[in-house]
């Protein structure tokens, strides 16, 4: 599928999202580097990576559903409704993730918390693929709604 909303000729959701997805496997890896004894203000970035990641994930989100909307097929937007809400799920864990960070002086984690987060990375990087394969499967679609 060629994206509507486009800067330069490249679409924008890909490029949106790498932002949040660096930031979010950033904090996970400051927090990993933390449980192994680094020293404690890793923690408190790793903290704000996560808000920030929030925060460009959003965008990224509601860019991603846009632009899926705006592709004129129900095929196409009903997966872009499936990309859109595991992108949500991502941004929800994240979320929690960071409130329950918010008790402690350092924003640290605990090594339980830390697995949930490296899986919320590698739930982020499915995202990631799923999304690219989405533009192949829509591109099918749409080929197919013309010819037939």
């Amino acid at each position: 599928m060629r994206s509507r909303l486009r800067v330069r000729d490249n679409a924008v959701q890909p490029l949106l999202l790498m932002f949040p997805l660096g930031l979010f496997a950033l904090g996970a890896l400051f927090d990993v580097f933390r449980m192994t004894g680094a020293p404690a203000i890793l923690g408190t970035l790793a903290y704000w990576n996560v808000v920030a990641g929030l925060a460009g994930g959003l965008l990224a989100a509601l860019v991603g559903w846009i632009d899926a909307m705006a592709a004129g097929s129900r095929a196409v937007a009903r997966l872009g409704a499936a990309r859109f809400l595991l992108d949500l799920g991502v941004l929800i864990l994240f979320a929690v993730i960071a409130l329950l960070r918010m008790r402690t002086q350092t924003r640290g984690l605990d090594s339980g918390l830390t697995a949930l987060e490296v899986l919320g990375v590698a739930l982020a990087g499915f995202g990631a693929w799923f999304g690219g394969r989405l533009g192949e499967t829509t591109a099918m679609l749409l080929r197919q709604k013309s010819v037939g």
